[in-house]
């Protein structure tokens, strides 16, 4: 009973971690460590090496199973992939019609969570101090950058994956925003929209390499300097609220793959000014409380755990 329970907390934190890499500018990776599987999963993504491959070899799935930590990737992916087919036309809408809210929220769940995981840290010096700014002005500058076109050929596809997927297990940057980037996020929403197999199996490869790089190197920099690599973590966090910030003044628009009018350079400004910029009504109260229930989801989430680990 008691790994069943487990196996379905799993489940849940994987489809708040699909729910998040769907939306550009946040990232699967930041729930991961909100929920506190963060290094669990870098460990067992890690485990996937020469010794899972001749356990496979050998066809022992059962010592492999256990391994490379099967039950939880298996719960954890599963999450993931139900909560990106069945909300991706729902976050897409909401990203259309309910923009404000729906960033707020993010705003929210975002600053309270690189606060919190500076708990983590248990010897403070100048170094890990300075990570955070650092880290909050590298994501404050790759959150900035423009997206520009790419090939359409599957070389790139596979190499948009490789470094997507990056992101969505690094906290703060957001794999969604990198493949806008790269100029196909859209290719791969529309991919996961009609079951196009072909494409998605072409980006999974890319993600499958560079999830088993990009793991091992967080894994080691946690290993061997964890308050610097959690200060520079929160720092990410903090800095990519730039791309998220829910009151925009749309600068200029490009054209997308299905012909329509998205927009392409933002700007950000104060909500009091929202109206008199863009005519729209800035929808500052609803803005506040959904950025509110961030925040307390957040705590709801840490509260939960923690009572579910003491039982």
């Amino acid at each position: 009973m008691k790994h069943l329970k487990n196996h379905i907390l799993t489940f849940l934190k994987g489809m708040g971690m699909g729910a998040a890499d769907i939306v550009p500018g946040v990232s699967g990776g930041t729930i991961a460590l909100i929920t506190g599987i963060y290094e669990t999963l870098l460990d067992s993504i890690k485990s996937v090496d020469m010794v899972a491959l001749q356990l496979l070899s050998k066809l022992q799935i059962k010592a492999l199973w256990k391994h490379i930590n099967g039950s939880f990737l298996a719960a954890l992916l599963l999450g993931i992939f139900t909560s990106i087919f069945t909300l991706s036309k729902l976050i897409t809408f909401l990203m259309e019609e309910q923009p404000i809210p729906l960033w707020s929220f993010f705003c929210g769940l975002i600053t309270i969570s690189s606060i919190m995981i500076l708990r983590d840290i248990k010897r403070w010096n100048f170094m890990v101090f300075l990570a955070i700014p650092l880290g909050a002005a590298l994501a404050y500058w790759i959150t900035g950058l423009n997206p520009v076109s790419s090939p359409e050929a599957m070389y790139f596809t596979f190499i948009a994956g490789a470094i997507a997927i990056c992101a969505m297990i690094l906290p703060g940057i957001s794999g969604s925003f990198l493949l806008l980037i790269l100029g196909k996020y859209e290719v791969i929403l529309e991919a996961v929209n009609q079951k196009d197999i072909i494409t998605l199996a072409i980006f999974a490869a890319g993600c499958i390499v560079g999830l088993l790089s990009f793991s091992r190197l967080i894994s080691w920099l946690l290993n061997n300097y964890h308050s610097l690599t959690i200060a520079a973590l929160s720092g990410f966090m903090l800095g990519s609220i730039n791309k998220i910030w829910p009151w925009k003044d749309i600068l200029s628009y490009r054209i997308s793959s299905s012909g329509e009018q998205k927009p392409f350079i933002t700007e950000n400004i104060w909500p009091h000014h929202y109206l008199s910029v863009t005519g729209n009504e800035p929808k500052f109260f609803i803005g506040l409380l959904a950025f509110l229930f961030g925040i307390i989801l957040v705590i709801g989430l840490e509260r939960t755990a923690y009572y579910l680990k003491g039982k």
